[in-house]
């Protein structure tokens, strides 16, 4: 569980859930309950189980999601199953750990161009003595068989293959998703909302940060946030007047890179 609230903390208030006539948007973490979300964020199975048994026919589920509490995520999706309608999941950006089970019990799963999905083992964490580290672990094994049973479920396969995977920590492109069988096509058309940005480094092989640019005070400056260090590389932007010949660029690329830098180590990850 330390890792789960790892990647809680990491991503408060990054995400968002709501309601939008036939279409479910779940942008956030997924948590145990209600107070939960009010404490620490995220979404939790509570209310998406109230907003979805409000709706009628067909639903639109929009993923974009570092996953959660695997639990919450059982719920949710056993409220997928019982809905009416058919449900279609859309992963937006990630459907990682918890989430993807949400993208893989709806009837159609379908990847957009350049989204992710993650599969990997339970996690908890144990005390006591020997005897209860020992009822964790078969609990853990428990867990993740009825995770592998999911996978299967929707894609088939052998559970050795599927117990491998998860264990081994697998990200599926969108393509590769499709491949494996966890998806069923990946669309055409780009997402219908923006993503969120999420902190993945609780995962350990998770995707290198996106590179973010910035244009501030004449210079371009590309920045790479990767998990435990922040990498900077400045080039000169369009002026909007001649430079003097007397103004050496290369000094004023560093100055402002440096203060740009400051910046940035002055903003929590």
């Amino acid at each position: 569980m330390r890792q789960l609230h790892r990647l809680i903390q990491a991503n408060r208030g990054r995400g968002s859930f709501r309601a939008e006539g036939n279409r479910l948007v779940i942008y956030d973490v997924i948590v145990a309950s209600d107070a939960d979300a009010a404490w620490l964020g995220g979404v939790s199975a509570e209310t998406f189980q109230r907003e979805i048994r409000a709706m009628g026919g067909d639903i639109e589920l929009r993923i974009n999601s570092p996953g959660g509490d695997v639990f919450a995520a059982r719920a949710m999706a056993q409220a997928i199953r019982e809905h009416p309608g058919k449900v279609t999941a859309y992963v937006d950006g990630v459907a990682a750990s918890a989430a993807s089970l949400l993208a893989v019990t709806a009837a159609e799963t379908v990847m957009a161009p350049g989204s992710m999905m993650m599969i990997h083992e339970a996690w908890t964490i144990g005390l006591g003595n020997k005897g209860d580290f020992l009822a964790t672990a078969a609990l853990l094994e428990k867990i993740d068989a009825s995770i592998v049973e999911t996978y299967q479920a929707k894609a088939g396969g052998e559970p050795e293959a599927w117990a491998a995977a998860m264990s081994a920590e697998t990200w599926y492109t969108a393509a590769e998703a499709v491949t494996a069988g966890l998806a069923d096509r990946v669309s055409e058309a780009k997402p219908a909302a923006a993503q969120a940005a999420w902190d993945l480094g609780v995962y350990d092989n998770a995707p290198a940060a996106k590179t973010v640019q910035v244009l501030t005070e004449g210079t371009q400056v590309t920045c790479q946030l990767a998990q435990g260090e922040t990498v900077l590389t400045a080039t000169p932007a369009p002026a909007p007047a001649p430079v003097q010949a007397e103004a050496n660029p290369q000094v004023e690329i560093q100055q402002r890179l440096a203060q740009v830098k400051a910046r940035l180590l002055r903003v929590p990850a």
